[in-house]
């Protein structure tokens, strides 16, 4: 199996284990009385199901586009153009005043 094609394996399921975590956290906590509604329905099984089948593909989306952005090669050595100003100094500036207006 091609290595990418395990890498997003696997981040995938670490977002689907990411999402069972999330959701477990919302019915622990009772958010917007979630809990009850899901225990209270005949369908609350599937509404359980589909709420951490759709955030487990946000969070596996997110897991792997960040493993992904992670792999990037870091900038070596010094940047070039123009340096950074590293304090800000005041500058004297001269203003001339013309009498008569």
């Amino acid at each position: 199996m091609p290595k990418l094609i395990r890498l997003y394996i696997t981040q995938v399921a670490w977002g689907f284990v990411i999402s069972a975590v999330f959701v477990g956290a919302l019915l622990a906590l009772n958010v917007a009385n979630l809990r009850h509604l899901i225990t209270g329905s005949e369908i609350g099984l599937i509404a359980l199901v589909m709420i951490w089948f759709m955030n487990g593909i946000v969070f596996a989306g997110v897991q792997f586009a960040y493993k992904i952005m992670s792999m990037a090669e870091k900038p070596q050595g010094p940047r070039r153009g123009t340096p950074l100003v590293h304090s800000f100094e005041p500058a004297a500036v001269k203003q001339e005043v013309r009498a008569g207006r």
